[in-house]
């Protein structure tokens, strides 16, 4: 049997604990680097090393940034009475393309998962309640994902707003444009029941 380098091996592994990349994936991207020009690999460890020096995550609603607090907290355009509260950085970024919502944002960075061992304490939520204690905002959009982790987030979220009292709302959930309903699962379909509005 063939035996691959030490050094190779080492970019496998790595390769490997990123989401995503499976073991086949990780050997065939080694083997592009292994392929690919001096300069063009050059350039990516670069980028990798820079964005882990410049990039952090901002102070007050820990979305991405290259300050302390991101471009969405400091413009003045933003209705700063209503804070969208997502699980991660790239749920912000799919928000935005839509160009619907012009609030504030909350990234928790991650959902509760007792099976994972993720509790309240390991997401942002202590920061999310002193945030809402000291600001003047008037509405908080739930937008935690529509799977078993978000809707438990969602619940402990509103359950620990209530005491707030500021308006909680949920993002609706339902069938999607475009789809048809008998490919629409049951939990699909009961929430786009429930959350129909009037025509």
């Amino acid at each position: 049997m063939a035996e691959i380098p030490p050094a190779l091996t080492r970019v496998m592994d790595e390769l490997g604990r990123l989401p995503g990349i499976g073991p086949k994936t990780a050997q065939r991207l080694s083997f592009y680097i292994l392929r690919a020009p001096r300069d063009s690999i050059d350039r990516l460890a670069a980028a990798l090393v820079d964005v882990k020096l410049r990039i952090r995550f901002c102070e007050e609603c820990f979305f991405i940034s290259e300050t302390e607090r991101c471009s969405i907290c400091q413009s003045a355009r933003r209705d700063r009475t209503v804070v969208c509260v997502v699980e991660e950085p790239l749920d912000v970024l799919a928000i935005e393309r839509t160009g619907e919502y012009h609030g504030l944002y909350h990234v928790l960075h991650g959902a509760l998962s007792p099976i994972d061992g993720v509790g309240p304490a390991d997401l942002k939520i202590t920061e999310l309640l002193a945030r809402l204690r000291r600001e003047p905002v008037s509405e908080v959009i739930l937008a935690t994902d529509p799977d078993m982790e978000g809707e438990a987030t969602a619940a402990y979220l509103g359950a620990q707003l209530a005491s707030l009292g500021v308006r909680t709302s949920r993002l609706a959930h339902g069938l999607p444009v475009g789809g048809e309903l008998e490919y629409a699962d049951e939990l699909t379909l009961a929430r786009a029941f429930s959350g129909r509005r009037a025509f």
